[in-house]
């Protein structure tokens, strides 16, 4: 069993994915101690991980169902998860959020993450092992998770300080996920 096997859960595409899982769980660490530098910089790091994956299983043929399995958890704490704790916290850190206010950011955050987690198991349901299709149907996570980031840095830089306004976009980011919307696979 190398790390070149198809059969072992543990071969050169699937670690990567782990270190995809490792760089999310990492960055939520850094997002509750208030350090988001350390947190995005992880993220993104995490980001280059699902990419590699990916690539090196079609180019070394290690497409399974428990990598694509794999992929998608790891897909779901890093580009859902991971976000929604990031902005959240960060609306926290850097706006007056009253508690009613806290109560309904929540409440949005827990809806994304319903949304991504759907959103994933549906790709999954509607993909075969190694099929890439042209068209994303709906917004891939990580490109929610882009979004999610783009609203932190609007919460951060004070463009954006309405915790009720950063909920609305998060709930219009959380349908698209879920959409109709025809996103080409890059």
């Amino acid at each position: 069993m190398g790390l070149f096997d198809k059969d072992n859960r543990f071969n050169i595409a699937n670690l990567v994915t782990y270190l995809n899982i490792t760089m999310g769980v990492m960055a939520i660490y850094f997002i509750v101690r208030g350090d988001f530098f350390t947190a995005i910089i992880l993220a993104w790091i995490g980001g280059a991980c699902d990419i590699i994956d990916g690539k090196l299983a079609r180019k070394y043929n290690l497409s399974t169902e428990f990598g694509i399995q794999l992929d998608s958890f790891a897909d779901f704490l890093s580009f859902v998860v991971m976000p929604a704790f990031l902005l959240f916290y960060a609306v926290k850190h850097y706006s007056i959020v009253t508690g009613l206010e806290e109560l309904i950011l929540g409440l949005v955050f827990i809806w994304y993450i319903i949304s991504g987690l759907r959103r994933l198991v549906e790709f999954n349901l509607k993909v075969d092992v190694g099929e890439v299709s042209k068209y994303f149907e709906g917004v891939p996570t990580p490109l929610g998770a882009i979004l999610l980031w783009i609203l932190y840095l609007c919460s951060a830089y004070g463009v954006i300080s309405n915790g009720y306004f950063i909920a609305f976009l998060v709930m219009v980011i959380a349908w698209a996920l879920n959409s109709r919307l025809k996103i080409p696979h890059p």
